[in-house]
C-alpha cells in the first residue's frame, strides 16, 4: 500500500508532549456536531436536491436573509440584499478582494501588528505592502497622514487598508471609537477601501464589541469580512462580505463565481438551516463559546501573573489571543527552541510585522486547551525563559537581535 500524501485530515497537527499555545483553533469538543448534522438532514427535507447544484453567486437566500436580520439587530444597520454575499470564510474573501481591487504594484496599507497569515494572502499578489503602526487606541493617525503624503510624492495612492480592528489578532486590542471615526474619514477622503477583518466580533468576554467600521462608515468605504469559523465551526468554511452593492456586483461577475457558482452552496444551505432551526439556538452556542473561552482566558492570565510576573500583557476583551511582552534581553527567536525543549510552543511576535524585526513579543492562544493545560503551558514557558542566560557571551541566546 502506498503512503498517503497527507499526515492528518485537519490542519491542526498537535505534537505529542507539546502544549502548543500558538494554535489559534477552537476546542473541537465544543463544536455543535449534532446540531449541524440535524441541519444537514433538514436541508434535504426542505430543499431536496437543489443545494447540491451550482448556487446563486451571492449564496442561498435563506442564509443571506437571516444574516441581514442578525446584522441589523446587532449593529443597527441592515445590509440590502445587494450589499451582502456568502464567502468561503475570511481568507477566501480577502484573497478575492485583493484580486479584484488591485493591480500589480498597487500599495496596500497593513495594520501593524497584524494577522500574520492574512499577510501571507496579501503577499500572494504583486502588491506593495506598507505598515501602519498602531497604539492602544488603534492606528496612529499622524503616521498614517505622513505615510500618505510620502506616497503622494512618489505618485502612489493606497488602494486598500487591511485591518483587524475588533479583538485584533495578535494583540486582542480594539480600536477606540474616536480612532474608528478618524480612519473612516481619512479613507473616504483618500478613496481607500478599508478591508475590515471582523472574525472575532461575537466572542466578546467583558462587554459588547465596539461597532464595526462597516456599520459606522458611508457606503463604499468599508468592505467587512465576517465568518462563522469562530462562532460556529471553521471546517464549514462559510463567511460573508458586507460591502457596497457595486463591489458585490463585481464579485458576482468575476470569473471565479461565473465558473463555480455560489461558494460552498450546500454548506451555506446547512448553515442557513442551522440558524433557522427552532430545535436549538445559535445564540446559546455562541454564549457557550464565550463562557468557556472567558474562563480559559482568565486561567491563562492568572498563570502569567503567577509564573511570569516579569512579563507584561494587556487583557484581551475578546478573541483568541494574549499578546505578551517578554522580559528585557529575551528574544522571541532565542526563546522558541528553549520553549520547544520544555514542551510548549507559541507564535513569535516577529511574524505579525511586515519587517519581521520584532523580538520582544509572543502570541499565546487560550481557546484550544483546558484551563489546567494552559496553566501547565505557562509553567513550562517560565522554565524556558529561566533557562536563558542573558549575560552569556558565548551563545547570544538571550540577546535581542
Amino acid at each position: 500500500m502506498s503512503t498517503p500524501l497527507y499526515l492528518s485530515d485537519t490542519q491542526m497537527a498537535q505534537r505529542p508532549g507539546i502544549i502548543d499555545l500558538g494554535l489559534g483553533h477552537p476546542d473541537p469538543t465544543l463544536l455543535p456536531a449534532a446540531a449541524i448534522q440535524q441541519a444537514s438532514a433538514e436541508v434535504f427535507r426542505r430543499f431536496g436536491h437543489e443545494p447540491l447544484n451550482y448556487g446563486w453567486a451571492t449564496g442561498p437566500g435563506l442564509l443571506t436573509n437571516i444574516l441581514r436580520q442578525r446584522i441589523s439587530q446587532r449593529e443597527g444597520r441592515m445590509p440590502t440584499a445587494g450589499e451582502i454575499m456568502i464567502t468561503g470564510g475570511i481568507s477566501h474573501a480577502l484573497d478575492h478582494l485583493v484580486t479584484l481591487c488591485t493591480q500589480p504594484g498597487d500599495v496596500v496599507l497593513v495594520e501593524s501588528p497584524t494577522y500574520h497569515l492574512g499577510v501571507r494572502i496579501l503577499r500572494d499578489r504583486p502588491v506593495q505592502l506598507v505598515p501602519l503602526p498602531t497604539d492602544a487606541e488603534g492606528p496612529q493617525i499622524d503616521i498614517l497622514q505622513s505615510t500618505l503624503d510620502q506616497l503622494k510624492q512618489l505618485g502612489q495612492r493606497p488602494r486598500l487598508l487591511y485591518a483587524v480592528p475588533t479583538f485584533n489578532n495578535p494583540t486582542g486590542a480594539s480600536w477606540s471609537l474616536e480612532r474608528r471615526r478618524a480612519m473612516i474619514e481619512i479613507a473616504e477622503r483618500e478613496n481607500i477601501l478599508i478591508v475590515e477583518d471582523d472574525a472575532y466580533r461575537e466572542l466578546a468576554y467583558d462587554a459588547p464589541a465596539p461597532p464595526s467600521l462597516w456599520s459606522l462608515a458611508p457606503a463604499g468605504v468599508v468592505a467587512r469580512l465576517g465568518s462563522f469559523s469562530k462562532s460556529l465551526a471553521p471546517g464549514l468554511r462559510i463567511g460573508w462580505l458586507t460591502a457596497h452593492a457595486d463591489l458585490i456586483r463585481q464579485h458576482m461577475q468575476s470569473g471565479l463565481l461565473d465558473s463555480g457558482g455560489g461558494v460552498n452552496q450546500f454548506t451555506a444551505s446547512v448553515v442557513g438551516s442551522y440558524l433557522d432551526s427552532s430545535s436549538h439556538s445559535h445564540d446559546a452556542q455562541v454564549a457557550h463559546f464565550v463562557e468557556t473561552y472567558r474562563s480559559r482566558r482568565d486561567a491563562l492570565l492568572q498563570a502569567l501573573a503567577h509564573y511570569l510576573p516579569e512579563c507584561t500583557w494587556d487583557v484581551p476583551h475578546g478573541g483568541f489571543f494574549v499578546w505578551v511582552t517578554l522580559p528585557a534581553g529575551i528574544s522571541n527567536r532565542a526563546l522558541m527552541p528553549r520553549a520547544e525543549a520544555h514542551g510548549v510552543a507559541f507564535v513569535p511576535g516577529h511574524k505579525s510585522f511586515l519587517d519581521q524585526n520584532d523580538a520582544c513579543h509572543i502570541r499565546l492562544a487560550f481557546t484550544l486547551y483546558s484551563p489546567e493545560q494552559l496553566v501547565e503551558g505557562v509553567r513550562r514557558l517560565s522554565q524556558a525563559i529561566q533557562s536563558i542566560d542573558i549575560n552569556s557571551p558565548n551563545t547570544g541566546m538571550g540577546r535581542v537581535i
